[in-house]
């Protein structure tokens, strides 16, 4: 694949698209083939979330990815990427247990998968692993609300900050991350007076899903905006397809031509020779063994050429 002319998407241009009021786009992405359609299409920022294991591996929570999970689905997108800022997330007890641990894991994440920046669930209480991963070099993306990995905490998905209490605690997160020398926060499910206060009083950018118009950016899951779960339609998902319906589609007419002897046509078969005006070669003649092969398969798209 042919490098991108796109100026590279770094830590210091989203603190400048912050300053000039430029809105920043983020999506998921799982993989080398997403990785490059969205990066080709001007996403600003890829976050190989730990959504992966209800997106990619079909659990019912978050809990359950390991950091050797991101480190690999990291890697496969940073193999699709030339321009957008390739974020990893960290996991459940990846960081938790202590800073020492944390800082390591999120240096596995930069060294092993090749992230750009981390980010991580918590307020204040991780400021001290924030500042420990900013003056080693690793960037670090906070993310406060909603945060799934506290779910059983919070007794579900839950909106958070609604209460006067709680909103107020939200805006001293977010300010002690930011102090901590974090370069984003990413707001989740928090209702938009809040996050707008947020976004206000911080000078780093604030992402938002589930949060309102008010964010700095916004940040969908790929398969939720392109509708590839019918059956899965919360509030703050806009879909932009229903590229479920459409797989099935495709699926199935694959399925009735292939039953129907339909495909392959000739078209996509492969011949020995390989110019159309070679006489049919006898399987049973040694000439066979000089008879030029057919054209070698294309490089597949998803392989990218260095």
């Amino acid at each position: 694949m042919a490098k991108s002319s796109a100026r590279k998407v770094t830590v210091p241009s989203l603190l400048r698209m912050k300053r000039d009021g430029e809105r920043i786009t983020m999506l998921t992405a799982y993989d080398a083939i997403m990785a490059r359609l969205l990066d080709q299409a001007g996403i600003d920022v890829l976050l190989v979330g730990d959504s992966l294991g209800m997106v990619v591996q079909g659990a019912e929570n978050t809990l359950g990815v390991t950091l050797e999970d991101v480190i690999y689905h990291t890697r496969a997108v940073v193999r699709g990427t030339d321009r957008a800022h390739v974020v990893g997330d960290m996991p459940f007890m990846s960081y938790q247990a202590s800073v020492e641990e944390g800082v390591r894991n999120a240096g596995r994440l930069i060294k092993e998968g090749g992230a750009e920046s981390v980010k991580l669930e918590g307020g204040a209480r991780q400021a001290e692993l924030v500042s420990c991963c900013t003056e080693v070099g690793i960037p670090v993306m906070g993310h406060i609300g909603l945060t799934p990995q506290s779910i059983h905490t919070m007794g579900g998905y839950k909106v958070q900050g609604r209460k006067r209490d709680q909103a107020k605690k939200l805006v001293e997160d977010a300010l002690a991350l930011q102090q901590a020398g974090a370069y984003a926060l990413v707001l989740e499910g928090i209702p938009q007076e809040v996050s707008r206060q947020i976004s206000e009083c911080i000078e780093i950018p604030t992402i938002g899903i589930g949060a309102g118009p008010d964010c700095d950016g916004q940040v969908l899951v790929i398969t939720d905006l392109l509708g590839m779960d019918e059956d899965f339609a919360p509030k703050f998902v806009k879909r932009y397809d229903n590229l479920g319906r459409r797989i099935g589609q495709a699926v199935s007419t694959y399925v009735r031509e292939v039953r129907g002897g339909v495909f392959p046509a000739e078209e996509h078969s492969f011949s020995r020779a390989k110019k159309k005006d070679t006489p049919k070669a006898n399987v049973d003649s040694q000439e066979d063994d000089k008879t030029e092969l057919a054209e070698t398969i294309p490089l597949y798209p998803g392989v990218r050429r260095k």
